[in-house]
């Protein structure tokens, strides 16, 4: 007796896309790959500027910004700062008060930093004795006879009630804000200012600057030594502190 052998079918259930209901379970696993890929995307990082700007509904605010630096700003100059007689002694000056380019950035490097624009800042301190109080200028200062320094570099701290409209040093000194977190040059330009404006309500205002002669002060600021565009050597006859903190007496 002969038997007549059929040719195995293929499962049905291996070839789901033959039947009409297997999309009622392939679609849910689709859509669920979809949502879970999607979810995998990289998140945008964005700076504290730019943060800023998206809180006040796309316009940036440099009040708001520096409202919410202003505390990094003041603890990392406090902490950072560099016994100025320090910073002042390791730089060279001929009998004019000319010092090397060369000479200058490797005083930066060891002690402070160069920005893209090429300005040396420093995060310093010192103490020492006001010889001389300037405020008839708007942009008023006091020479200070400096501890521990007996160099040909006069020291010069702002005591208001204006700051220098290019004075930029408490911007650019702490080294974390920076000119790519800003969409624009002006931004950063606000930037400086408003931080200024911080130094001049906070700092100076209650500075009681007609008994300041003669009496021993401390600060911890910053300074600039600007070279860009400056051919041969740089004039560093005087320097010129923005304070962040100053205290009188003692």
């Amino acid at each position: 007796m002969k038997h007549k052998f059929k040719a195995m079918q293929p499962a049905p259930y291996l070839y789901p896309l033959n039947y009409p209901h297997s999309w009622i379970i392939i679609l849910p696993i689709c859509l669920l790959l979809t949502l879970t890929l999607s979810s995998c995307a990289v998140a945008k990082v964005v700076t504290f500027a730019e943060a800023t700007r998206i809180a006040q509904g796309g316009a940036f605010d440099a009040q708001t910004y520096v409202d919410g630096k202003w505390p990094e700003v003041y603890s990392t100059i406090i902490e950072n700062a560099v016994e100025l007689s320090t910073v002042l002694g390791a730089i060279q000056t001929d009998g004019k008060g000319l010092a090397k380019k060369a000479t200058l950035k490797q005083v930066a490097d060891e002690f402070g930093l160069t920005t893209e624009g090429e300005a040396h800042v420093f995060m310093v301190k010192g103490r020492g004795t006001v010889t001389a109080v300037d405020s008839e200028s708007r942009t008023g200062t006091m020479e200070i006879s400096l501890e521990n320094y007996s160099g040909p570099i006069k020291v010069k701290v702002f005591i208001g009630p204006r700051l220098p409209s290019d004075e930029t040093a408490v911007r650019d000194a702490v080294g974390f804000i920076k000119f790519g977190d800003f969409k624009e040059q002006t931004e950063f330009g606000k930037v400086s200012r408003e931080l200024n404006k911080r130094v001049l309500n906070e700092v100076l205002a209650n500075l009681a600057v007609a008994d300041l002669p003669g009496q021993t002060v401390s600060f911890s600021g910053v300074f600039t030594i600007r070279t860009f565009n400056q051919t041969g050597d740089i004039n560093v006859s005087e320097i010129f502190v923005t304070p962040v903190q100053i205290e009188t007496g003692g």
